[in-house]
């Protein structure tokens, strides 16, 4: 009874944080500046958020060392540019300037976001067929070369009236195109980022905490004794795969609505390895982990360490700050949070209200440590 009563409170809390978040969110975009990098930040982090948590559902939650976000993220990028971009601009010169466009229609924001996650879930699914019978390494390897092959192709000449080949897509519908339906006014667009992430997230969250999830957890600790209770590793295995570049897609199709232009060069696996290392920071296994080091990261990168590359800020006449110097510092401070947090930031650990509670009655453990010290000295003088 006292169980269900502390769920229900701690679900009540949830869903009164998630609209104090939202109604600050739409209260900043309504008083503040558009063009703040707050929102910049804000926007970014919780993009990443998406694509982190869907790698980490694969790498964390199935064991599956997985380096193909980057390549599902361009197909969901390239899809949403190529299904929103009005009719007019593709038979115009404006952006098929070398090819005629062989998609001859348009679609809404919302099934274009589907769409993209669909299109990038089919395409994981023709690569899991060969790859996921591989285990570590080869596995990462091979989703790293499929990734970089994907990028190569929609790069290709002969893709030129689908993809615009090496040209950059631009004029769809960006997050400045958001309207609220039936109307003309404007969506907040730092809002629509949030909500379109937070539900594709609580659906990962829904998906882990399911069987499905406990199989793929299963896998991850033990495959020999995951097979032997009866569980389909290859099913799984694929049925994680899929999940994962789903929502790796929606995301894809987020960064490009952010970044307003969508080219294939941008999703080089330098991205997979900065999504890798936000999971890792965050904690392997852990999905509020993988959103508070994606905000980390994000913030640190394109905001608190900006002034590290400007020269006119050096002080008494040290020539140390110059363009580029804030990745060495970034580096130096990403290598000393995985020295000092080996497991991450929350390891496997999730956020609770219950944690949290524990936290503000005791913050520096002194409590439990006191009632750690006694019950030891009490089991000592009863044995003597």
């Amino acid at each position: 009874m006292e169980l269900r009563k502390n769920t229900k409170k701690d679900g009540l809390l949830t869903a009164a944080a998630l609209i104090l978040l939202f109604a600050v969110l739409l209260t900043m975009e309504l008083t503040m500046k558009s063009t703040s990098i707050l929102f910049t930040v804000l926007k970014k982090g919780v993009i990443y958020a998406l694509v982190a948590v869907s790698m980490n559902l694969l790498n964390g939650f199935t064991g599956l060392f997985s380096l193909g976000q980057a390549g599902f993220m361009l197909i969901g990028a390239y899809t949403y540019a190529i299904l929103t971009m009005p009719v007019a601009v593709k038979l115009s010169d404006s952006v098929y300037k070398y090819y005629d466009c062989a998609i001859g229609f348009e679609l809404g924001i919302l099934p274009s976001l589907i769409l993209a996650g669909l299109i990038a879930a089919f395409f994981a699914a023709l690569i899991g067929l060969p790859v996921l019978r591989l285990k570590s390494d080869y596995l990462a390897i091979a989703t790293l070369g499929f990734a970089e092959i994907l990028r190569a192709f929609f790069q290709w000449d002969a893709m030129g009236p689908v993809t615009n080949g090496a040209n950059v897509m631009r004029q769809y519908k960006d997050l400045t195109k958001l309207r609220i339906p039936f109307t003309d006014i404007r969506f907040p667009p730092t809002l629509f980022c949030f909500l379109v992430s937070g539900v594709c997230i609580a659906i990962i969250v829904l998906l882990i905490n399911s069987s499905y999830g406990r199989a793929f957890k299963a896998i991850r600790d033990d495959e020999i004794a995951a097979e032997a209770m009866g569980i389909n590793l290859f099913k799984h295995k694929e049925m994680s795969f899929v999940i994962s570049s789903f929502f790796a897609g929606i995301s894809g199709a987020l960064l490009a609505m952010f970044q307003y232009t969508v080219q294939a060069a941008q999703f080089k696996s330098a991205m997979t390895y900065e999504i890798l290392l936000i999971v890792v920071i965050g904690g392997i296994g852990s999905v509020t982990g993988s959103c508070i080091a994606s905000f980390l990261f994000i913030a640190c990168n394109e905001w608190w360490l900006r002034f590290l590359d400007e020269s006119s800020n050096n002080i008494l006449g040290l020539n140390i700050l110059r363009s580029g110097f804030r990745k060495v510092v970034f580096s130096i401070v990403i290598m000393i949070i995985v020295l000092f947090f080996s497991k991450g930031i929350m390891g496997e650990r999730e956020f609770s209200w219950a944690r949290l509670r524990a936290f503000f009655r005791d913050p520096f453990g002194l409590r439990s440590r006191r009632a750690r010290k006694a019950a030891t000295g009490g089991e000592v003088n009863g044995n003597g």
